[in-house]
């Protein structure tokens, strides 16, 4: 399980989390939503250590993660798929996807994972030594899920996974995040495409301007009149 407490971060002046806390159970889909610059990325970024906390924790099975370098963080099973998908345009799809392996060494396990990519995503299959670069936005989002699978999760984060997507395309991402569910890797998942992150979550939280304002399950979540009136463009 991932525990967070009473977790704050400041960028400059900026209190962006105000001591936040929440958790994701083992084997479940979580949806952390809100509107841009509710603090929902810088969330996801102090858990991997890519912004440093000015005071609180984040912890994975009991462990502190707060302070261990990202590398180490990856190494316990805790993965990020960023914003903006972040794929190494000038390497093929087949190198980014050895990259996302590379604090593995068991060689067959490596190939087991590559073939697991392969079958969820045909389409980079077909495109294996194409550059990244050439792909279109949702190849693109496909190999930086695929990528991160390489590093063979147990809990994967995804950092707005519909944005600047297709319906059609966005549709297909979130049948795989529940596919890789499926498979026990527990989900982080934010998003500000609200309907669909709450869906196919098992609970989801509301943050606003760096506080939860709302939890609950999924459901429960959809059917709030503040979140549909805010997120979900419905009048109250």
């Amino acid at each position: 399980m991932l525990a967070i407490e009473k977790l704050s971060v400041h960028y400059g002046g900026i209190h962006a989390l105000q001591g936040i806390g929440f958790e994701v159970p083992d084997g479940k889909i979580v949806s952390l939503i809100g509107a841009n610059g509710a603090g929902k990325s810088t969330t996801l970024k102090s858990i991997v250590g890519l912004v440093k906390p000015s005071s609180g924790t984040a912890s994975w099975n009991g462990e502190a993660l707060t302070g261990l370098p990202t590398k180490d963080i990856v190494e316990r099973g805790v993965v990020l798929v960023p914003e903006g998908r972040r794929v190494f345009a000038n390497l093929t799809v087949d190198e980014n996807l050895t990259l996302g392996a590379y604090a593995r060494k068991d060689k067959d396990g490596i190939a087991a994972d590559r073939k697991r990519v392969f079958e969820l995503f045909p389409r980079l299959d077909e495109r294996k030594r194409q550059k990244a670069g050439t792909l279109s936005g949702g190849e693109q989002q496909m190999l930086a899920v695929g990528r991160a699978l390489m590093s063979r999760p147990k809990l994967l984060m995804m950092d707005e996974p519909s944005l600047g997507l297709a319906p059609i395309v966005v549709k297909m991402i979130f049948g795989i995040v529940r596919e890789i569910n499926r498979t026990g890797v527990t989900v982080l998942l934010i998003e500000q495409n609200a309907k669909a992150a709450l869906e196919i979550a098992d609970r989801g939280y509301v943050l606003e301007t760096g506080r939860i304002t709302l939890q609950g399950s999924g459901a429960e979540l959809l059917a709030d009149d503040r979140v549909r009136k805010a997120y979900l463009g419905e009048a109250q």
